[in-house]
């Protein structure tokens, strides 16, 4: 009998192989057959914009065969390569026709104004059309932070202003007894106001308002420095819209018209002789840089998405993950703790919260961090709000781009009570229980008894003073200073810094610049990406869901085949998994930042 179980489970495994393992090592073999390109004497990168965008890339290193967009991290760092590469004479950007998120936006603008005045390289800039959805404001700014913004002939110009669109399900709810059984700590912590108001609340209102104007002023007011402009005079011209792209470009909001053939035909020409135009994801991967093992380092941690516990194993490798795990993230800092190498850190947060116990994991790491002598320098990028404020509040430094979101110093829970709804429909729901009545306190049928709602309202009640006692700490301000500004409000990384909340406003490089100051570091120094998640290999071998005996299985199958190339990426993965106790790390730059 045992030999027929065993029988049967090699059967499984072989076939999983086959099904799975075997595409694989094809790709696995491919990418090692395929040898990068050169890079053309004259190249004109093209950097397509309308894509989904994210902050960070992400963590799995075969994420990139699912898809997707780029990151404002990799784009950023690509650019200070190609400002120092001979080879790329210029960039031509595609612009969405929506929206880009407002602090990724400030932190390309920053880099494409680093590009153009370090590198002494124009950019391009070409837009098929700007449409009033989302931010689009900011998407026009990126265009003029441009050497010559183009749009494409009778395309439509409306970039006129900021709208938001809030639903409210409250008379819906009521009409059909649901009940919204909600905690909110305190009346700026809106998320659920949908679900207990017909409308906006003054309250919401307020806050709502509030930085979607910063977010428009600092736009137009970049946009109006850009490109020459008086703030007042520009803002008026834009908002008298919508226009043409003819009408755009005699008012001076744009430099000229044309297809995107003909703009194309204007940089290779002005890249000279035998110019080419690259994409711009195939030069990153092209000019990847030789990685620098050696030398003080300043660590990057990243920390994107919704803040979770666990680690985080159980998708898919060649998915990315739009989740911040907090045992991850602990191990990241405890690696750079450990890392004699590091001697600071960038602490990289787009977040727009989650659950507070794993927001504390993370920030008890960065204080052990702390205690271990490396200083910690957040960056923020589109979000760093709730839980991302949480984790951020005690770092020793926190650079906010003007836009980023961030605060929202609150917190807020409860639950939907749809018994009644339920029973409209012939469904009832029945709850029992053993123990404390508060043991039903989350049950859907019913909502909240008296007793249950005071013992949740409590449980807020120390969450919250939690939330500011950290915030207090770590930002030096009075516990009544932060009740003032806290109330679950949210504001923008300009607001913020008048509010004592955040120390400098800027970009990624500018947090990098603060670590090297306050590590004393005078010399160049290197970046090491860490990021506490499981290596290549590991991650793989989590996707299948077996062990080490189908890991050599695999191997044995890449011996079998007699492909050197899969052989030794194979055994490269192997090692990698010996080595990926102390935490993986890879290089960000190709050159030490100064």
């Amino acid at each position: 009998m045992k030999q027929f179980f065993l029988t049967v489970a090699g059967v499984f495994v072989g076939l999983l192989l086959f099904v799975v393992g075997v595409p694989f090592l094809l790709i696995v073999m491919a990418a090692g057959a395929a040898r990068p390109a050169p890079v053309p004497t004259h190249t004109v990168l093209q950097l397509d914009l309308r894509d989904s965008l994210t902050d960070q890339e992400p963590k799995s290193p075969f994420a990139a065969f699912g898809g997707g967009g780029d990151s404002v991290m990799s784009i950023i760092e690509t650019l200070r390569r190609a400002e120092k590469d001979d080879k790329v004479e210029s960039v031509l950007v595609r612009l969405p026709e929506g929206g880009v998120a407002p602090a990724a936006a400030d932190e390309l603008r920053l880099a494409f104004k680093h590009f153009r005045e370090v590198g002494k390289k124009p950019i391009y800039a070409h837009s098929q059309g700007l449409y009033p959805s989302g931010m689009v404001t900011s998407t026009y700014m990126l265009g003029a932070a441009t050497s010559e913004f183009w749009m494409q002939p009778d395309s439509s110009f409306q970039a006129v202003g900021v709208s938001s669109e809030a639903m409210f399900f409250k008379r819906f709810f009521d009409k059909y007894g649901v009940k919204a059984e909600y905690e909110q700590r305190y009346e700026y912590k809106n998320a659920v106001n949908p679900y207990l108001y017909s409308d906006y609340t003054p309250a919401h209102r307020e806050s709502t308002l509030s930085w979607m104007g910063s977010v428009y002023r600092t736009a137009l007011t970049s946009a109006a420095v850009d490109r020459k402009r008086d703030p007042a005079l520009l803002i008026k011209t834009l908002e008298d819209g919508p226009y043409s792209a003819q009408e755009a470009q005699a008012k001076g909001l744009i430099d000229k018209v044309g297809q995107v053939s003909d703009i194309q035909a204007f940089a290779l020409d002005k890249a000279g002789k035998g110019a080419k135009l690259v994409d711009f994801d195939d030069y990153a991967s092209r000019s990847k840089p030789t990685p620098v093992k050696t030398g003080p380092a300043i660590a990057v941690i990243g920390a994107e998405g919704a803040i979770v516990t666990g680690a985080g194993g159980g998708g898919s490798p060649f998915g990315g993950d739009s989740n911040v795990y907090s045992d991850e993230v602990a191990k990241a800092f405890k690696d750079a703790a450990d890392d004699k190498d590091v001697k600071a850190i960038v602490f990289r947060v787009s977040s727009p919260g989650g659950s507070d116990t794993a927001s504390e994991q993370i920030l008890a790491a960065m204080k052990s961090a702390k205690a271990a002598g490396k200083p910690v320098v957040v960056s923020m990028g589109t979000y760093a709000a709730s839980g991302g404020y949480w984790i951020s509040s005690q770092a020793d430094s926190i650079v906010a781009e003007p836009s980023t979101l961030t605060g929202s110093i609150g917190v807020y829970g409860g639950k939907f009570a749809i018994g009644d709804a339920l029973a409209r429909f012939g469904v009832d729901t029945k709850d029992l229980h053993v123990g404390g009545d508060y043991s039903q306190a989350f049950g859907s049928a019913e909502g909240f008894t008296p007793d249950q709602r005071a013992k949740f309202a409590g449980w807020m009640d120390r969450i919250y003073a939690g939330f500011i006692s950290r915030v207090a700490e770590g930002r030096k301000l009075p516990p009544e200073r932060v009740r003032e500004i806290a109330k679950g409000r949210v504001w923008t990384g300009e607001q913020a810094k008048q509010l004592g909340l955040v120390d400098q406003l800027g970009g990624f490089y500018d947090a990098v610049d603060k670590a090297r100051s306050l590590a004393k570091l005078k010399d160049d120094v290197r970046l090491k990406r860490m990021d506490g998640a499981p290596s290549p290999f590991e991650a793989f071998e989590r996707f299948l869901g077996v062990s080490e005996t189908s890991a050599k299985t695999l191997a044995a199958a890449a011996w079998v085949m007699g492909d050197p190339r899969s052989q030794a990426i194979l055994d490269e993965m192997a090692k990698a998994r010996l080595r990926a106790a102390p935490g993986g790390a890879s290089v960000l730059a190709d050159t030490p930042v100064r």
